[in-house]
């Protein structure tokens, strides 16, 4: 995982001596050999600055693990040394990629962005953030779901002002020379890649789009190695085992071919429209009365983060040096446990405490159904390291991000996934409750 940049003078002395820090939090592949940080909401007078330029000045800081020498944030002391993943991009960084232009006025340049996917939850608030910044959006999807959608809250009229600014590809991004066919002379500048489970699928759009000049991954916090010590950092250790080994292998693919990139790791999302059975799974038991099954003690700490404080997360990483080469976690501010979340369901759907039962999983074979939505263990993440670089912070605390899910989503009588309480009804008897059935 590659980290920051920072400065201090002096090449000839060793970067982990160095104790006067002049935070310059600006990493870029560009060409220039200063870039100044004002003190202000990180605002840039001059950054078109190369990562080995940066080296060779010895540039040091809070954040630099890229350049040797950073704070490590649990023990809060500096540690030396350059990862073989950020000498690897320090070599092929050496040609300006990337150029940062009136960064001071904090506006952006408009954009001609490619997102893959995002016609079924993070896309759909995405894209229209992104057109409300005035950036050109074109969908690369299979086109067997309609392109954009009217959201629950949303008029007629902003849907159509929305709606009718989306471009779309059709096409099939497992046909990897079909792809490269379809997006090669389309000058798209940056890619949000959304739905990017392979490394091997994101090759052939960095072959097709040789001169992009940023590409974002939707990666997942299910990366981290399980670990004693919690919460999950950006620098932890990774699981080679994890079912999203793939993207791991996508992020070191980006590294490796120079490219300037971004990923993104959330931890559980939740919002309107999550085709993930999350809140929906709560929502469903609380609807009729019935015991919510929760394995175990419920007292395991976990992380859910509102899908709109993601999509303002991914935007806010487009054009930005600071985000270059880097992985952030994102998700909500605050832990809860698995009890918590039975309990914040209830109070912002409405809904009567829960009467919450507990079981051991050991007991039980559930066969290929999942009984609980959430992994049995703690899995939370710092988001400090997003907060620090990018300015952004959720917005959404839990139970008011629970009832925006609610009252434009479950509430309204619309769900992904229809209710199964087979499981609960093994658990149930086992534990001799009995439920009362709805005429």
């Amino acid at each position: 995982m590659a980290a920051g940049a920072g400065a201090a003078m002096a090449t000839s002395r060793p970067m982990h001596s160095v104790t006067t820090l002049i935070t310059v939090d600006v990493r870029s592949t560009g060409s220039a050999s200063f870039a100044r940080r004002q003190q202000q909401q990180h605002k840039y007078e001059v950054a078109s600055l190369s990562r080995p330029n940066l080296l060779e000045a010895a540039f040091t800081g809070l954040h630099c693990t890229d350049f040797g020498a950073f704070l490590c944030p649990r023990q809060h002391r500096f540690c030396s040394g350059i990862s073989e993943r950020s000498a690897t991009h320090l070599q092929q960084s050496r040609k300006s990629r990337w150029a940062v232009v009136s960064a001071s006025s904090g506006q952006t340049e408009s954009k001609k962005i490619l997102l893959m996917g995002g016609t079924r939850f993070i896309g759909i608030y995405l894209a229209r953030l992104l057109v409300e910044a005035g950036h050109e959006v074109t969908m690369f999807t299979r086109g067997k779901a309609a392109i954009t959608q009217q959201l629950a809250d949303e008029s007629d009229k902003d849907y159509a002002e929305f709606s009718g600014k989306v471009k779309h590809i059709q096409g099939d991004r497992l046909d990897f020379e079909g792809l490269k066919s379809k997006l090669s002379g389309t000058g798209f500048e940056a890619v949000y890649d959304i739905n990017g489970r392979e490394a091997v699928e994101v090759e052939p759009i960095l072959e097709a789009l040789p001169n992009i000049k940023q590409y974002i991954f939707c990666s997942s916090a299910g990366v981290y190695l399980k670990s004693d010590l919690l919460p999950h950092f950006e620098v932890d250790a990774v699981d080679p085992k994890s079912r999203h080994k793939g993207k791991l292998d996508t992020e070191s693919l980006l590294q490796k071919k120079g490219v300037p990139w971004t990923s993104i790791r959330p931890v559980y999302i939740y919002g309107p429209l999550n085709y993930n059975p999350v809140e929906e799974w709560f929502f469903h038991r609380l609807k009729v009365g019935r015991p919510i099954p929760v394995p175990n003690s419920g007292l395991q700490v976990t992380q859910l983060g509102h899908v709109k404080d993601l999509a303002k997360a991914f935007v806010s990483v487009l054009q930005n040096p600071v985000a270059i080469g880097e992985v952030y976690n994102i998700s909500g501010s605050k832990y809860v446990t698995f009890d918590g979340i039975a309990r914040a369901c209830a109070k912002a759907a409405g809904f009567a405490t829960p009467e919450i039962v507990h079981y051991n999983p050991k007991e039980f074979d559930f066969g290929k159904k999942k009984a609980f939505p959430l992994r049995d263990q703690h899995f939370f993440t710092s988001i400090e390291k997003a907060q620090k670089d990018l300015g952004w912070a959720p917005e959404f605390g839990l139970v008011d991000g629970l009832a925006d899910s609610y009252n434009l989503d479950f509430g309204r009588g619309t769900f992904r996934k229809a209710a199964d309480f087979s499981t609960d009804d093994m658990i149930l008897e086992k534990l001799g409750i009995k439920v009362a059935v709805a005429a």
